[in-house]
């Protein structure tokens, strides 16, 4: 099925649901009764597949949901692993990456995207392991790999110990390079925060664009060192950092608890800090944040007051790295 049969829910019925409850079944989470029809049970293995992945659970098959089941299907040693255009996504490049950082090659964050940290990570490893250096994670370096299974540097990946090492290094919003972006309903909060950051001496970029993928691209094309991102929400108010299986990024992590406090506080409603796979932090290259923020009424009328509020987060997670690994 492509993405034009997007998004599936229930009471859709068809090819298209039992190709679901296929993939579903296949990443453990079995279905209803009749695999043709998208009924309560679905529903409830959907929430449960999202969970797993650290998605958005509201039980609705949609781009992001899709991708992950078909990123499911892939495990180490399924298909030759090789950096690409598009690049390579999937559970078995995310094993790779958990292997490699335990071992102590860079692959970079743990994100299931054959990039070209990964591909550096595979040549070192191959050079050392005495086999063809040549990045394409073939039979060969998963046999190495598999033969060092047992082998761990430390609990951390060196892509995380790396980010830490990186954090404890940095102080203050001076010179620092700051995106705030936004995918629709907050271009004024944005832009407030934006200015108010270029007074404290930050380099600032602000991204308008409900394609967070897109935002993500330019976010690493300008080699920032923060992402801060806003959404109007009514539901679901979180301040999200990246984090999966056997990965987190503690800079992440760290300006969400920041965030989080703030946003709790100045709109009066919990905004809890939770570690999600969502695309815009899957796809950076740096700590960042998605703030699901409301009520709106609350952030309408609260923006001034909100942007300097957020200001005071970037400025307390810059001076105070070490509340990131608290």
């Amino acid at each position: 099925m492509t993405e034009q049969g997007l998004p599936i829910r229930t009471g859709d019925t068809g090819a298209a649901v039992r190709d679901l409850h296929r993939r579903l079944a296949a990443a453990g989470f079995t279905g209803g009764a009749d695999p043709d029809t998208f009924d309560a049970d679905t529903v409830l293995a959907v929430r449960r597949f999202q969970a797993s992945r650290r998605l958005v659970e509201d039980g609705v098959v949609a781009r992001q949901t899709w991708a992950a089941l078909v990123e499911a299907d892939y495990r180490l040693g399924d298909r030759m692993l090789y950096l690409r255009s598009p690049m390579t996504r999937g559970d078995d490049v995310t094993d790779l990456q958990q292997r490699l950082g335990s071992l102590g090659f860079d692959a970079g964050y743990v994100d299931g995207i054959f990039g070209p940290d990964t591909e550096r990570a595979a040549r070192d490893f191959q050079a050392n392991q005495g086999v063809t250096p040549d990045g394409v994670v073939g039979p060969d370096t998963v046999t190495a790999l598999q033969r060092l299974s047992g082998r761990r540097s430390g609990e951390k990946t060196i892509a995380e110990v790396r980010e830490a090492a990186w954090l404890q290094e940095q102080a203050g919003l001076a010179g620092r390079r700051v995106i705030v972006g936004e995918s629709g309903g907050v271009a004024g909060l944005v832009d407030t925060i934006a200015r108010g950051l270029r007074t404290d001496g930050a380099e600032v970029l602000t991204l308008h664009h409900p394609d967070l993928s897109a935002q993500a691209r330019t976010a690493n094309d300008w080699d920032g060192a923060v992402y801060l991102g806003l959404t109007l929400a009514v539901e679901d108010l979180s301040v999200a950092y990246f984090e999966t299986e056997g990965f987190v990024s503690y800079g992440g992590r760290g300006l969400a608890a920041q965030a989080s406090r703030v946003l709790t506080s100045g709109l009066e409603h919990a905004h809890p800090s939770v570690g999600m796979r969502i695309p815009i932090l899957r796809e950076t290259r740096m700590p960042a944040v998605w703030c699901r923020v409301g009520p709106p009424a609350h952030v309408v009328e609260r923006a001034p007051a909100l942007a300097a509020a957020l200001r005071g987060a970037l400025a307390a997670w810059c001076d105070e790295p070490e509340q990131t690994f608290a």
